[in-house]
């Protein structure tokens, strides 16, 4: 699933693309049919995200909500408008620019009313400016649940996904099965701000980069007949030796998803 420093870049891109003119929307697969006639030839007054949410808003009370869920993407051109191919849910053509969205979870037209009830339900997102990790430090103290499950809970921190989970844990030496009331504030201020930054480079370069450059010895894994996956600390690098220690990273599923950590340097 996409994280938030992907729904950030699009929200980025599409300001710069198709903010502060109309835009033409259409639904050529048809199950957002009606909310593109909505919108249709308005103009975008601005693109934001709030963790994994994209809001497109034409209007005080007229926001398109767009989460991508596991399989949604959108894709940008420029040019010569094709015919749409495959499943598009939603397309937008601009001045310059055209995009289509496919394979999302949720596109829908939401009043503010709707808008504001997701915000209030969310944690603090490190990308806004408006963040207050305070919110989130008050939930996770006084909780019985791992560190490991909380950070993927967007009702504490909105954004935050498995790779940076995984990550941001082995960068500061926390065991993922520690509860949250374990955690002491020095901690905890030193995870917020560590996603901070690693979540603006990952607006910055596209991807996520956690890796330290002195760790990075270049070995991705090979999959399929070419090199891939991710420079990671211990994500999916399960059985592999840990950069730093040489203990294999071990794997279990935590809240649905694949952990991964380094039972050496992420004591319990």
């Amino acid at each position: 699933m996409p994280e938030g420093h992907t729904i950030h870049r699009l929200a980025r891109d599409h300001q710069k693309q198709f903010g502060g003119a109309p835009v033409h929307v259409t639904s050529p697969q048809g199950r957002f049919s009606t909310g593109a006639e909505l919108v249709d030839g308005m103009t975008l007054r601005g693109a934001e995200a709030y963790g994994k949410h994209l809001l497109h808003r034409y209007g005080p009370d007229t926001v398109v909500h767009v989460h991508l869920g596991l399989y949604g993407k959108f894709t940008s051109h420029t040019g010569e408008v094709a015919e749409p191919r495959g499943q598009v849910r939603m397309r937008m053509v601009g001045t310059d620019h055209w995009a289509d969205l496919r394979g999302a979870t949720a596109c829908e037209v939401w009043t503010a009313h709707e808008v504001d009830t997701l915000l209030d339900r969310l944690g603090p997102d490190p990308l806004r400016k408006d963040a207050d990790p305070e919110r989130a430090w008050a939930r996770i103290s006084r909780s019985k649940v791992t560190v490991g499950a909380l950070l993927m809970d967007q009702k504490v921190l909105a954004g935050v996904g498995n790779v940076y989970r995984a990550e941001v844990l082995f960068r500061h030496g926390i065991g993922p099965h520690r509860s949250g009331r374990d955690l002491d504030r020095a901690e905890w201020d030193a995870v917020w701000l560590d996603l901070v930054e690693l979540m603006k480079v990952g607006v910055r370069r596209g991807r996520i980069v956690t890796i330290r450059p002195e760790h990075d010895h270049g070995d991705l894994p090979v999959r399929r007949g070419r090199v891939g996956g991710p420079r990671s600390y211990v994500y999916r690098r399960a059985g592999l030796p840990c950069r730093t220690c040489g203990t294999p990273v071990l794997t279990e599923e935590m809240v649905g998803r694949n952990l991964f950590w380094c039972p050496t340097c992420q004591p319990d």
